[in-house]
């Protein structure tokens, strides 16, 4: 999810902690006659290092001749240049001037295309869920694809990493079908058998960088399919579609929950290195949110839930999707970049609507398993 979700959103161009050190300001020398950079103000500013400057002089107003000021004070009125008070060397504010409002506080995404965009997907999702369970297959397969995609091409656009996407999006495919198929064994022999591929596929091109290359290949590989494997896996139960369905609502109402709360209530920030818009506020709203909606769908989805089962699942499921969340903020920070992608308007790319969802995956399949089975 984005930055924004969480609290207040940060300055416009805000990338992390601002810099205040040496080469922010300086002085040109004599003879130019002016300061460029001005020192902040504030006890947060280095005394030692502020620039030794010299109060301008007052220069009293100069007139002609024989002239008098009203004359000039009476041009410039004409002219439309502020005017200059008699004891006051000051412009005089222009009292036809309304205050300044203070900037009404904002989301930080357009809420009208997010949530076009979030219905749409949620209803595509749910058709495919109880319908055909390989159609939904299918659409996992194709977002672990596309999400490769992305993460893959951020990666070379901004650290010039070139992890093999073929041998990545076959293998993530395939990875996702073996884990609904043969479950949790098969998984794990795709994963490894995706991770030989990107080894060879990258001998094909010259050396320089093979190490660095296929570290990230095998990165993506568990990262983004294999993390998917384990919802193609709860999907293999007698009431595997409301497992699945418990898993997405779940994680997006612990996302509501910590959005509206940190909106209307963030002051304290989590983790302001990472993901300056997160705050505690929003992360006790998420954990409230989930705790509420998982005793709820453990009592009326999941086959022989109990209600405090749920409120485990919905704590467990807040810790993971903001961790998740914040492992992914953590990535486009050291990339230098907001989104992972543009395909979804109001919510980024892919990878940003998975960041969330694929590190709970695993941990809501094993919850499940631990408190009604398998089966």
């Amino acid at each position: 999810m984005n930055d924004s979700s969480w609290g207040a959103p940060p300055q416009a161009g805000y990338w992390g902690p601002t810099d205040q050190g040496h080469g922010h300001g300086h002085v040109q020398g004599p003879g130019h006659g002016h300061v460029q950079g001005a020192a902040p103000a504030g006890p947060a500013y280095d005394a030692y290092e502020a620039p030794q400057t010299r109060p301008m002089p007052i220069v009293p107003d100069v007139t002609d001749f024989g002239g008098n000021q009203d004359d000039d004070r009476g041009a410039a009125r004409l002219s439309g240049a502020p005017v200059r008070n008699e004891t006051n060397p000051e412009p005089m504010p222009d009292a036809s001037q309304p205050a300044p409002k203070p900037p009404k506080k904002s989301a930080g995404r357009d809420l009208s295309a997010a949530i076009g965009v979030g219905v749409g997907l949620g209803a595509v999702i749910v058709a495919s869920l109880f319908v055909v369970k390989a159609v939904f297959v299918g659409v996992v397969a194709v977002a672990v694809v596309v999400g490769l995609w992305e993460l893959t091409k951020r990666l070379e656009e901004r650290k010039g990493i070139r992890a093999p996407l073929v041998p990545l999006a076959l293998g993530g495919a395939a990875m996702v079908v073996a884990g609904y198929v043969r479950g949790a064994e098969g998984a794990w022999v795709a994963m490894a058998l995706t991770a030989l591929a990107v080894l060879v596929w990258r001998m094909t091109e010259p050396p320089e960088g093979y190490l660095r290359d296929v570290t990230a290949g095998v990165f993506a590989a568990f990262y983004v399919p294999f993390l998917a494997t384990f919802v193609a896996m709860m999907l293999t139960a007698d009431d595997g579609a409301q497992r699945v369905l418990t898993f997405l609502l779940l994680t997006v109402v612990s996302d509501t929950g910590a959005y509206a709360v940190g909106w209307r209530f963030g002051r304290h920030k989590l983790a302001p290195r990472i993901s300056p818009g997160k705050t505690r506020e929003g992360l006790l709203g998420a954990v409230s949110f989930a705790m509420v909606a998982g005793a709820l769908c453990m009592q009326f989805l999941i086959d022989d839930g109990a209600w405090w089962q749920g409120l485990v699942l919905g704590l467990a499921v807040a810790v993971t999707a903001t961790l998740g969340d914040l492992g992914e903020s953590m990535i486009k920070r050291d990339l230098g970049i907001k989104d992972m992608g543009t395909l979804l308007p109001g919510h980024g790319g892919i990878m940003d609507r998975l960041d969330s969802l694929l590190p709970t995956a695993p941990v809501v399949w094993l919850l499940l398993v631990l408190f009604v089975g398998s089966g």
